[in-house]
């Protein structure tokens, strides 16, 4: 008598076809879901910056501030009624590790939302272990960013970078997120070299209000102090997930 077949959702054959690509996606979506459930992880600091950026490069100096500045927003947290806010980074290295090292060096715990890609990225070691995940879909990636946000802050980068802060800053532009999220451009110098904001405002393509969506940093302390008048935080915090939810358009 032959074997039985297997289960739709046992067969790799299935699971990693065209097919099965839905599947696939909503698990991106459930996995993180349950695990961020499971351990009370409701609301993040991201940091966002370049996976390229090292400690004997021209623009150093950001590994070690992010460093110092996930290390003060961590023992922020654990000044708060059920350490609210954890630090949150795309789990690669460069600013992405320093951000997970600066929550480790205060104790704290840190999410690392790692995306398989050929080169560069591979989770850094500093991720708390049940917080590390691996994405497929860069969109899932940017969803899970968004959902648990309080604030974010970008550091220098390039591609990715944008893509991630663009994302964030459309939701906020077109109101497509029902609560506040402060986002920081930290290194003034380099945000405002490699984006001439005032000539979107001159062209018409954004309005100029839309300044007002983000502020710039310098400093670790400095940031942090800023951080602490711009995160709104839930009291008590909820025990799963404070989701994005869509506004409806009722013009």
């Amino acid at each position: 008598m032959s074997d039985s077949p297997l289960l739709a959702y046992h067969d790799p054959s299935f699971i990693d076809s065209d097919e099965g690509r839905p599947v696939r996606i909503v698990s991106e979506y459930l996995a993180p879901l349950r695990a961020f459930s499971t351990h009370g992880v409701s609301a993040t600091v991201v940091f966002f910056g370049s996976a390229r950026i090292r400690t004997d490069g021209p623009l150093a100096r950001y590994v070690d501030e992010a460093v110092e500045l996930a290390r003060l927003v961590t023992e922020w947290s654990k000044t708060l009624p059920g350490e609210p806010l954890v630090v949150c980074s795309g789990g690669g290295p460069g600013i992405m590790e320093a951000a997970n090292k600066g929550a480790a060096l205060a104790g704290g715990r840190s999410v690392g939302l790692n995306i398989g890609l050929p080169h560069e990225q591979r989770p850094n070691p500093y991720i708390t272990p049940e917080l590390c995940f691996e994405f497929h879909y860069f969109f899932m990636r940017k969803l899970w960013f968004a959902h648990l946000a309080r604030a974010l802050i970008a550091f220098p980068g390039g591609f990715g970078t944008f893509d991630e802060l663009f994302e964030i800053l459309t939701l906020a532009q077109t109101r497509k997120i029902d609560r506040s999220i402060p986002v920081f451009l930290y290194g003034s110098a380099y945000w405002k070299e490699v984006i001439n904001f005032d000539a979107l405002v001159r062209h018409g393509t954004i309005a100029a209000g839309d300044l007002k969506l983000f502020e710039f940093v310098d400093e670790p302390r400095a940031a942090l102090e800023l951080l602490k008048r711009r995160v709104v935080l839930d009291s008590p915090p909820p025990p799963t997930p404070s989701f994005a939810r869509s506004r409806r358009c009722t013009d």
